[in-house]
């Protein structure tokens, strides 16, 4: 008979589990509706018109993700699972269209081989922020104005076109990237380990929240490590 001590114990441990596999799950859906939002529109000319034949349309997609982005992150609480579930898959979906454009810049064989170099630094990571024992707390202050950083300056680069300043800047993302990934992991599996007892409404928003967080960051390590490994179409 299972002793009530080993039962109680292993309460934490189950919530975690369910909860970073319903993380890693949503985040895996997440990436296949922009992989394959991305490489339909490349099939389609209305869509690349659409889309590229207008910059309004580029930059009303890249503002509805800013706003779906700022809008989960904050509004969470007041939203119900299969709303955040609904936005989260919205996003991913116009994120997808916008992600199309490396498609058309990038061979498809770097993309792929990129990808596959991105997926193994990403799970590395994250494995190493579930396991390790180190608490990364502190790496978040430094990782957070790192990310703060290479956004103006990459802004700033908009108009300077510096290419060294682009390595630097890819440099220091992938860096930075590659920190969030273990941070981020920590972090929600710290937080299963607070949602014992939580319904499993609260489970599903905090998965949804999990996913984006580990979503953004895969895609953004994706697209600096891109800047190194991808071969321009001629």
């Amino acid at each position: 008979m299972e002793s009530p001590y080993y039962s109680a114990a292993a309460i934490p441990k189950a919530v975690e589990n369910v909860l970073l596999r319903s993380v890693y799950n949503w985040m895996a859906l997440g990436l296949f509706i922009s992989a394959f939002t991305a490489f339909i529109t490349t099939q389609s000319p209305f869509l690349l018109n659409l889309i590229y034949g207008n910059s309004v349309v580029i930059w009303i997609l890249l503002i509805g993700e800013l706003g779906l982005v700022i809008g989960l992150s904050g509004a969470i609480n007041r939203l119900s699972a299969a709303t955040a579930s609904g936005l989260f898959l919205l996003f991913s979906f116009l994120n997808g269209l916008t992600l199309s454009s490396i498609l058309l810049i990038y061979t498809a064989s770097s993309v792929f081989q990129t990808f596959l170099v991105t997926s193994l630094m990403f799970g590395a990571m994250s494995a190493y922020g579930y396991f390790t024992k180190a608490d990364l707390t502190s790496w978040g202050r430094y990782l957070f104005m790192g990310l703060i950083g290479i956004i103006i300056a990459s802004v700033v680069n908009i108009f300077l076109a510096n290419s060294t300043m682009d390595w630097i800047i890819s440099f220091i993302g992938v860096v930075i990237f590659t920190g969030l990934a273990a941070y981020d992991t920590q972090k929600i599996k710290r937080l299963g380990e607070q949602l014992i007892g939580a319904d499993g409404e609260q489970v599903g928003k905090a998965a949804i929240l999990g996913a984006l967080a580990l979503y953004l960051d895969f895609v953004n390590l994706f697209l600096m490590l891109l800047r190194f490994m991808g071969q321009r179409r001629d």
